[in-house]
Parts: C-alpha cells; structure tokens; sequence
C-alpha cells in the first residue's frame, strides 16, 4: 500500500480495524451462504421425481451430476436437469441461490406455480420451455441485471400473464422466447432498453394492439410474433426501422395497411405475412429483397399488379389478394389510377374488397363509369383519412369527384385543375390545407369546413408533399400535355423571383452565421429570424405561444402579403436552438421526466418564462408522417383550458420531434401522492385532493366534449397530471389523443396507454372510446383515495393491482376506513366526502363500458364537494379578471375559459405585426439548416 504514489486510505491502526471487521463479517456470512444453498438445493430434490440422475441426499449438492458450484464459496452457479421426464414443481424459495448464473429445466414435466427470481443478481440464463407450469408470481422477473436469456416457450397451462415493464432492468437481455404462454395484453413499448436483443418470440399468445413503436430502433433479428389468439393490429410500418431483421413471421393476426418499403431491411430470408388484412400495393422493396427464400401473402388483400420475385423464391400467393390480374404485368390505365388514389387514403380495406380485376366498371364501389370509362367517383361520408391523391387527374374522363366530410389532410393537388371534363368537385369538412386550387370556369367547387385551406400553407405545390406525388403513373399523354400548357408566364417570373430569394437568403444565412459567432461569447440568443425562434417571449408568454410569426405552416410561396399570415390556432415553430439554449443543450440537470415518449426537459427563455421541451424520437418521418404531425398540432393549439397544459410550439428536428409546453412548478400529482416523502413535499390534503380531481375531471370533460371534435386521451394517469404552485391540475400529454372516432388522426397507431390503467375491452380489443378515459379516471380516484399506486408490485398479489383490491374494498363503509390513506386520517365530514369520492371510482371503473358515467357525471359528483370546503368563494373566480393583469394575459384567461375565440387569433397578429422581421417572402420555405421544423 505504501508504496502507491497517492495512499488512497486514512492511517494504518483504522486499516487494521477495518480487516478485522470484514473478516468477522465474512466469517458470519460463509456459513449461511452454505447452508441456504444446502436448504434450497434439498428442497429441489425434495420438489422433483423422480430424483435427477446423480442427485442423491447422501452426498453434497456440489457433487450432483450437472450442478456446477463455485469452488470457493461452495454455491450453486448452475443446474441443468433438461429432459429427463421430471415431474413435480419447483420450490418458492429458489431464489436465494444468490449465485446462480444459469437455470435449465425445460423439456421436463414440471408443474405448479413458478418460483420467483426476483433479484438473483447473477441470473443469466433462464430456461423453463417445455413444462407445464401454472402460473408466473407478480415480480417473477424483477431485479434481473445480468438476465441474457429467458425462454418460457410451449408452456400453456399458466394462468394468463403479462410482460412486466419491470424486465426493461434487464438491459442485456439477447433472447426472449415465449411462445405459447398464455400471454395477453400489450407488446410493451420498451425495446429501446434492450440494445442486444437479438431474438423475440410471442407466437401463439393472446397479444393485442399494435406493434411498439420503440421496435424501430432495435437490433431485432428474429422476430415471431404469429398466431395471436385475437390477433395484433394496426400497420407494421415500424418494420421498415428494423435495419437488422432477418425472420419475420407476422402471420395469422389482424395487420392492417400496406406492407411498408423494406428497402433498408437487407438480411430478411424469411417473411411471413398470410392470414391478415393487409392492403395496397406489394412495394418493389419487398420484391428486391436480397436475401428472401421464403414469403407468404395467402389470406390479404393485396392490391395492383401481382408480384414478381426473383428465381429461388419461395412464394405463397393464395387466391384471396385484389390483384388486377392473375399474371405478373401493368395494370390497366384506369385501375392503376385508382390504387393509387386509395393508396393516399391509406389503402382502406373497403375498397380492397370491392375494387377486384382489371375493369373499375365492372362493380367497383363508389366509381360509376360512361362507357369503359370513369366518370363519377363518390367518396363522400366513408370517413377516409390521408391525402388526395394527384393521381386523380391520370382519371382523364372524370366528371364528377366527392370527397366531402371525410379526414383527408394535405393540400388539393394542382394536377386536378387539369381535368378536361371536370364539372363538380366537392371537398367540404375535412382538415386540408395549402394553396386554393383554381379550376376552369364551369366547374363547380365547393370547399368549406377546411379551416386551414388557402391559408398559405407549406409547400405551395399541389400534392402535398404526399408520397404518392412522385410517382403517378402517367395514364397515357393527355394529361402530361395539358399539364404542360399551363406553364404561364406567371409562373417562369415565379421561378425567376424564388431563385433570386434563394441567393439573398444563402447571403442573409451566411451574414447572420457571421454575426453570431461574434455574438457567441456573449451567450445572447442570436438566431435568424427566419428560424421563427420565439422573438419576443414575452409575446409568447403573454399570448399561449401565439407569437405571429410566419412559420413553416404558413409561409408565403406566392410572395402574396396580403393573406395575414396567421396560422390557425396560432401556432409557433421554435428553433432548435432557442430549444438547445433554454435547456441548457438538453442537459441532464434540466430534466423534469421521462414519459413512454420521451424525456421532458425544463427550460427557462430570457426573460425568465420558464417552458418544458418534450423531446420524442420518431423513425425518420416521411412527409405524410410530417403532415400528420403538423396537422396534429393544429388541432392541440386550438386545445385551450385552464384545466389542459398549454402547448406553446413545436420543433421538428430530422427524426426528433419537440414540442414546448408551458411549465408546471409544482411537478407531477404522482410526485406528491408517492414520492412525496422523499421529495420533500408537504402531504396533499383531502381539500386538496378533491380539488385536483375536480380539475382533471374538467379538463378531460373538455377534450371529450370539444365543439369541432371530440378528443380521447388515452393515457390519463398521475404523472401525466401537473401542478401549478397553487396546486392547481392540468392535464398533459394529450398529444397522443386520438379524435373520438377512433383513428382520425393517428400519429401513433399503437394501444398507448401504460398497464394499471388500460380499461379491460381496450387492453383486450383495442377498442378505444371516451369511457376508456373515465375508466383512468376511476383508478386516478383510487390511487388519491388510498395513496397506493395503480400496479404495485411490493404487495402480495391479491392487493397488487389496486382495481381490484378496491374494488371489493368498496363492499362496505368499514373497510373503505382501514383503505384510505392513513396519513388523511379524516374526521366524519370528510369521511363522508372521501365515500362519495370512492363511490364514483367504482362506477368509472365498471367492467362495461356503458356501466361507466361520462366525465360530466363526475364533473357533478365532485364540484359540490369542492363547494363545501369554500362556500365563500365562487369555485371559478380564478377564471374573473384581475385589474393587475396584463392584456395578453386577459386575454390568455377568456381564452381558457372560452376554448378558443376567433376574435383573439386576429387581435394577436395586431399586436404582434410589429415583431414580424421584414424579410424575403417565402423564406421559411427554403431555410432549412438552421432552422428546426
């Protein structure tokens, strides 16, 4: 020791006194070591018959034929007795063979409940396949950081069971094999947290829901996810991310969409997709796949021309698919238009069903024809979504087009002008956007309910930036020879004029980079104001964020002021690095959360307006996936309530998406209901419990009943429940609503959700309406109720899941007294309040859906209780007008309380005229480096 150079230790007498007490120490510890192996190891024995060959109680364990100990410390480091037709169960206690690395018992007959192995350290290889256990222990993988492989295959008779989202511990995790398993609920979205996951097998379960978004950026090879008992749904676009797969077996579910462009997924020998709803065009991807032997697309239907693979293929085709025709080649001019025209409405499986051969005038649904060709097509009311396609205009003799009251987004493509026969196009009540087509004169238009159309949106071209506008194929001349006709002088001068913007903007860029390094060593915010930073956040503050700042959402492509450029709903596009500055470059210091989303960093603008930054990764997003997103944040902006955490902006940065919410300093109600011991928070009382479920209730009234469209949370629970300093709730993260009819805007087409909390016909089937969130709302209820959270994994089973423990709590008013929160310790009125409380709690968690109330029940329930602890005041005076007040933050309040007043977004862009920079129309168009999108 001496001669180290830096003696990391205090003087030697305390040196000798430390030995001495560690020697003691591990004399106690030897023989309990020993003799808790012993007791297990002879408890196993007992457990099994007949005994393993080679074990016998006359000899010590370390001797038994294939247990290996650790010389040293004679424990047990592994046990394979695999295929030797045992019979009987494992012992509870298994767990204590604190240096077990590997555990084999498969291809054996072994039953009973399975022993826990929670916190065996050591634990790396797990093999139970092959028996017939019946049932898994709540924590039976808890605490498991060295676990490399778990397999549990071909074990039907557990009692169902689902996947802890305590495994993502178990970070080395390689192999997870667990097909017939009796599994149910959700394929959890933590793949991220694995990153040498090499091999996912969940065959033969009862797995609902879609895939995990978070499977996009695993190194998955294998992945076998077929047979599910009522089948896993949704499309499987997250494939396209899965760079490393090699066997995919999907087959046998409730898949839905197109398969999705596999070009980046080289090693996949193996793809299995029969027996779904799959829909749309095969992609060439999938034809060019380098390595595929084997695929199957039996029992889908598959659109447009069939597939042709390359020799050695092994193909199932089956006689269900939509092809156009029964051999490899083109499809008909007209057909050709029309997949592609369902292609931009995402491929529904309604027109896949009806649109069959090669002849749209041979009974395809919706398309009328004069002769052979098309003339009318009726796709009103069908509650489509997606884009309009621009191969319409390759439909050359079409008449007449009805796309009225769908959920199309996107722009109206310039192609349809060019329709030589066109007499009506309807359009009305859906979401599009972007430029105000002009057709020829005689042609009856008609486009209202499109809030955002001829609002100057993005990208000024007439396809939306959709996928589809690329590759059209060009039906014959005539369209591509009209088209050229229509090249106008006003548009060469329109080229003339974007070029020379370009240069001035190249210029501009280069002078304010300049101008900003100088700028650097005073730490200023300095960013171009084309990067539609927040200017004044004082403006933003004031006004919810409705800064008027052209942003990439309504930046003028006609260099034409004369439309205010005023997005709908206000919206402001905020810079990455504003994002960057404020959060101190998204330090690890500055975060608030981590969400199934993403992580929540806290930020602070100049002025001192505090801001939270949501920060998600999202596959690289293609431009439908950027309009979906953009279309999404039109409708959150317009979400104001005092009771609904502000969304101040968003960024879109490549694959990360940002959005800026309004800062809540009191942090989480999960914080304070759990945590609050060590956070050191003073306990919520019951006056203030009640209040914040009133709050809440409000909130998610709101969304339910929103005049333009209903919204579904989808994931209401305490963390996602904020507070203000007056402790005060607002409900966050209703970024991952889905409007009511189920799909409208799916920005994540997964079950979202989080266990504890899913109501059980959505954990089930998927189905998702209001009451799903008064169901959330209802465990919400309990866990303030009793201070325990909805999924405990500490307690003994029957009290782990909270639902169900209350639920015969509520049987009689005595029990309700011993499961409240102790700390309450409430005298009689307020014991009377908390039953009325926990009686709505019951209802809202109702088996049925329509047993459940609507959040307004609840909104009745709770607001007299609130009542009775300040008689005085009026429960709404926070929503009166205070003389102190500045305009904007008047005005902010009549906002909230009115939801969203038109007047306001006009008064804003008055106020705010003076902020706009003067600069080069079209601008944010082409400004892409710095600025975050």
């Amino acid at each position: 020791m001496a001669s180290s150079p830096h003696p990391p230790h205090p003087p030697h007498h305390h040196h000798h006194h430390h030995y001495l007490l560690l020697l003691l120490f591990l004399f106690t510890l030897i023989p309990f070591t020993f003799s808790d192996d012993a007791a297990v190891m002879s408890k196993l024995l007992a457990a099994l018959s007949p005994a393993p060959s080679g074990w016998s109680s006359d000899k010590p364990f370390c001797s038994w034929t294939d247990v290996n100990c650790d010389k040293s410390s004679a424990t047990v480091v592994s046990i394979n007795i695999d295929s030797q037709s045992l019979s009987g169960s494992l012992p509870s206690d298994l767990n204590q063979l604190s240096n077990l690395k590997t555990l084999s018992v498969q291809k054996n007959s072994l039953s009973g409940p399975l022993p826990s192995f929670a916190n065996m350290t050591k634990l790396a290889e797990i093999y139970l396949d092959n028996n017939q256990f019946t049932s898994v222990p709540q924590d039976f993988l808890l605490g498991l950081p060295s676990l490399q492989t778990f397999s549990i295959n071909e074990n039907g008779k557990l009692s169902p069971w689902q996947i802890p989202l305590h495994l993502t511990e178990s970070g080395n995790l390689g192999t997870i094999l667990a097909s017939n398993a009796s599994i149910f609920g959700v394929i959890p979205d933590f793949f991220d947290a694995f990153p040498n996951l090499q091999d996912l097998r969940l065959s033969y379960n009862n797995f609902t829901g879609s895939l995990p978004a978070s499977f996009g950026g695993s190194e998955i090879r294998n992945l076998w996810l077929n047979n599910q008992f009522q089948g896993l749904s949704g499309t499987i676009d997250v494939i396209e991310n899965m760079t490393q797969l090699s066997q995919v077996w999907l087959h046998a579910n409730s898949f839905s969409g197109p398969i999705p462009d596999l070009s980046k997924c080289e090693n996949i020998f193996d793809l299995q997709l029969r027996d779904n709803q799959f829909t749309g065009v095969i992609p060439d991807s999938v034809m060019r796949l380098p390595k595929l032997v084997n695929i199957t697309l039996q029992n889908n239907k598959l659109q447009g021309p069939m597939p042709h693979f390359k020799d050695g293929v092994k193909v199932q085709l089956g006689t269900t698919n939509s092809f156009c025709q029964s051999t490899p080649g083109p499809c008909d001019p007209q057909v050709a238009a029309l997949v592609e025209v369902a292609g931009g409405f995402g491929y529904p499986m309604t027109l896949a069903e009806s649109w069959i051969g090669n002849d749209p005038c041979k009974g395809w649904s919706y398309i009328s024809c004069d002769g052979k060709n098309v003339a009318v097509a009726t796709f009103g009311k069908r509650q489509f979504s997606g884009f309009i396609s621009p191969a319409f205009a390759n439909l050359t003799s079409l008449r007449t087009l009805l796309l009225n009251d769908n959920n199309l987004t996107g722009s109206i493509p310039e192609t349809l002008t060019t329709l030589p026969k066109l007499q009506a196009i309807d359009v009305t009540n859906n979401n599009l956007s972007g430029p105000m087509p002009v057709f020829r004169s005689g042609v009856k238009f008609t486009y209202g309910g499109n809030l955002l159309l001829g609002k100057n949106s993005s990208d000024g071209g007439g396809s939306g930036g959709s996928p589809g506008s690329n590759s059209s194929s060009d039906g014959g001349n005539t369209s591509g020879g009209s088209k050229k006709s229509t090249v106008s002088a006003g548009m060469i001068v329109g080229v003339v004029i974007s070029v020379v913007v370009f240069v001035l903007v190249v210029l501009f860029v280069s002078y304010k980079c300049y101008i900003k390094r100088r700028h650097k060593r005073f730490g200023r915010v300095e960013t171009p104001e084309g990067s539609n930073q927040m200017v004044k956040p004082s403006v933003v503050n004031g006004t919810n964020g409705y800064a008027g700042v052209p942003s990439e959402l309504q930046s003028q492509s006609s260099g034409d002021h004369s439309e205010m450029p005023v997005f709908e709903g206000g919206n402001v596009a905020i810079s990455i690095q504003v994002l960057r500055q404020v959060t101190n470059n998204f330090s690890e210091e500055n975060i608030l959360g981590r969400g199934g989303f993403g992580v929540v960093y806290k930020g602070e603008l100049h002025d001192g307006t505090k801001i939270a930054v949501k920060r998600m990764e999202s596959g690289a997003m293609g431009t439908k996936g950027m309009n979906e997103f953009q279309a999404e944040i039109a409708v959150l902006t317009k979400v104001r309530h005092r009771h609904l955490v502000a969304l101040l902006g968003f960024c879109v940065n490549g694959n990360e998406r940002l959005l800026v919410y309004e800062y809540m300093p009191q942090g989480t109600l999960s914080q304070h209901l759990f945590e609050w011991q060590e956070l050191g928070y003073p306990l919520l009382t019951w006056k203030q419990r009640v209040t914040i479920t009133l709050d809440v209730a409000r909130g998610v009234e709101y969304l339910h009943s929103l005049a333009q469209q209903s919204f579904i949370h989808r994931d209401l629970k305490p963390s996602n429940i904020l507070l203000g300093d007056d402790m005060r709730a607002k409900v966050a993260d209703f970024g991952l609503v889905r409007n009511a009819p189920d799909g409208k805007y799916s920005v994540e087409t997964r079950l979202a959700g989080t266990f504890g909390y899913l109501a059980p016909e959505y954990a089930a089937t998927g189905r998702v309406t209001t009451k799903v969130d008064v169901y959330a709302f209802g465990v919400v209820l309990m866990e303030i109720i009793t201070g325990r959270k909805a999924l405990d994994e500490t307690m003994p089973d029957e009290r782990s899941h909270l639902v169900t423990w209350f639920r015969r709590v509520l049987i009689n008013k005595d029990n309700l007294r011993k499961a409240i929160d102790q700390t309450l310790d409430p005298d009689e009125e307020t014991f009377e309040s908390i039953a009325k409380v926990a009686e709505l709690a019951g209802h809202c968690t109702a088996r049925e859906p329509f047993q459940r109330p609507d959040m307004g029940h609840a909104v009745n329930v709770l607001a007299p209780l609130v009542e009775l602890w300040k008689p005085t005041r009026n429960e709404d005076e926070d929503s009166g007008i205070d003389l102190h007040m500045s305009l904007p933050q008047i005005l902010q309040r009549w906002q909230a309380d009115e939801g969203t007043s038109r007047m306001f977004d006009d008064f804003s862009y008055s106020q705010t005229q003076s902020s706009i920079p003067s600069k080069p129309s079209g601008f944010a168009d082409s400004f892409n480096s710095t600025d975050c999108r």
